[in-house]
C-alpha cells in the first residue's frame, strides 16, 4: 500500500481486517514511525485501530519487498513521480491498483496510462467508488468497483483475472467490491466527479439548495458519459458505483474536500483562505484544468466542468459564470434528439444572495 493518507490508511485497514499482511508506505518517516509504534494514524484517521497484520514503513524497498499486489494511493499529480520511485523495487508482473482519481495535466493521459508508461509489464487497474475513508475504515457497509482490462484468457476464466483476484483480497467485513473490465469508464467517472462536486459546493455555498444540486449531479453524469464514450469507455459504467454513485456521495457532504472547497468559494471566501488557510490538496481543483484540457482537445462539450475551471483557473466571476451556465441554449436530453433553442431569458442572472 503506497500512501498513508486517509484513503490509503482506510484501505490498509480493510485489507488488515480481512487477514491480509499489509505493508503501508508513508512518505514521512515520522508518520510511519507513529503508525508502527501505536497501530494508529492520528493525523488522518484518529481513533481507529489499524490491525495487527499492518506494518508501516517509510522505505519503498521494504514496502514492496515480496509484494503480491500493490495499491497506489498517492495524489494524482504525483503519480508519475511515485511510479518512477517505486519501479526499481516493484516485483515483476504483480497487479497494481490505482486508488487516486484524475487525469494527468499536460499529457491528458488517464492515470492508468501514466502508470503503464512508467511500470511496463504490470496489469494496471483501479479501485474507485463512493467511499469516505473514515466510514470505510470503521467497517460501515461500503461498495466500490475494481476495474482492470480483461484479456481473452480473462474472459474465458474471469475468476482468475487480476480484477477478480484483487476484489477477493479487498472484499469482506462490510467492504463489497464489484468487478469491471471498463477501466476507462471507471477512471473518467472518478476524475470528473470531483469537478462536478466543486460546482455543487459553489452553488450550495452561494445559497442554492436541492433543486440546483440535483440538476448539477444529473447533468454532471451526462458530461462523464460523453467523455468516457469519447475515450473508448462505456456510458453504462458511469451510471454505476464509480460514476453516479461516487458523484452522489461527493456532492452530498462537506466531508468531501471537493464539496468543501466549492462551498467556501461560493460563500465568497478567497481560495487562499479556504480550509482556514491550510494547504489542502483538492483533487477536483487540480483535475478541473486537466479534464477541460482533454475535453477541448477531443472536442467533447462539458459546460459544468468548463464553468468550474473558468472560476478556479481563469479568473472568471462565480456568479456571472453560473448565470451564463443556466442561460445556455436549451437542448434536448436524449442525445438522439438534436435541438438547440435560444434561452428565453439569457440576460436574467440567477438570484445570488437571496436566502431560501
Amino acid at each position: 500500500m503506497l500512501g498513508a493518507g486517509s484513503w490509503g490508511t482506510a484501505l490498509a485497514r480493510v485489507l488488515s481486517r480481512n487477514g491480509r499482511a499489509v505493508r503501508l508506505w508513508a512518505r514521512r518517516p515520522a508518520l510511519a514511525q507513529e503508525i508502527a509504534a501505536t497501530g494508529r494514524n492520528s493525523q488522518y484517521l484518529p481513533g481507529i485501530e489499524l490491525g495487527e497484520t499492518l506494518h508501516a514503513t517509510a522505505s519503498l524497498a521494504e514496502a514492496l519487498d515480496g509484494a503480491e499486489a500493490v495499491l497506489m494511493v498517492t495524489p494524482s499529480a504525483t503519480l508519475r513521480e511515485m511510479c518512477r520511485a517505486a519501479a526499481p523495487h516493484m516485483p515483476p508482473g504483480i497487479p497494481i491498483a490505482l486508488c487516486a482519481k484524475g487525469i494527468e495535466l499536460g499529457s491528458g493521459l488517464l492515470l492508468s496510462e501514466v502508470a503503464a508508461q512508467e511500470l511496463p509489464g504490470h496489469p494496471i487497474g483501479a479501485i474507485s467508488g463512493p467511499t469516505f475513508a473514515r466510514e470505510t475504515a470503521l467497517g460501515h457497509p461500503t461498495a466500490a468497483t475494481v476495474a482492470f482490462p480483461f484479456t481473452y484468457a480473462d474472459r474465458l476464466a474471469p475468476q482468475s483475472s487480476a480484477a477478480a483476484r484483487m476484489a477477493m483480497s479487498v472484499g469482506g467485513h462490510g467492504f463489497r467490491p464489484y468487478v469491471s473490465d471498463d477501466l476507462v469508464g471507471v477512471e473518467v467517472g472518478g476524475a470528473v466527479k470531483n469537478v462536478i462536486a466543486i460546482a455543487c459546493g459553489m452553488m450550495s455555498g452561494a445559497g442554492f439548495a436541492e433543486n440546483t444540486r440535483a440538476a448539477l449531479i444529473a447533468r454532471g453524469v451526462d458530461e462523464m458519459k460523453a467523455l468516457a464514450e469519447a475515450l473508448g469507455g462505456q456510458r453504462e459504467t458511469v451510471t454505476g458505483l464509480s460514476g453516479a454513485g461516487d458523484l452522489t456521495l461527493t456532492c452530498s457532504s462537506t466531508t468531501s474536500r471537493n464539496m468543501a472547497l466549492g462551498t467556501q468559494l461560493g460563500q465568497g471566501i478567497a481560495r487562499a483562505d479556504c480550509f482556514g488557510g491550510r494547504p489542502v490538496v483538492v483533487e477536483g481543483e487540480v483535475n478541473a484544468r486537466s479534464v477541460i484540457d482533454l475535453a477541448r482537445q477531443i472536442e467533447v462539450p462539458m459546460p459544468i466542468c468548463e464553468t468550474v475551471n473558468a472560476v478556479l483557473h481563469e479568473g472568471a466571476d462565480l456568479e456571472r459564470s453560473f448565470s451564463a451556465l443556466w442561460t445556455r441554449p436549451i437542448e434536448a436530453e436524449p442525445r438522439a434528439l438534436t435541438l438547440s433553442l435560444d434561452h428565453p431569458a439569457p440576460t436574467v442572472p440567477l438570484p445570488f444572495g437571496v436566502s431560501s
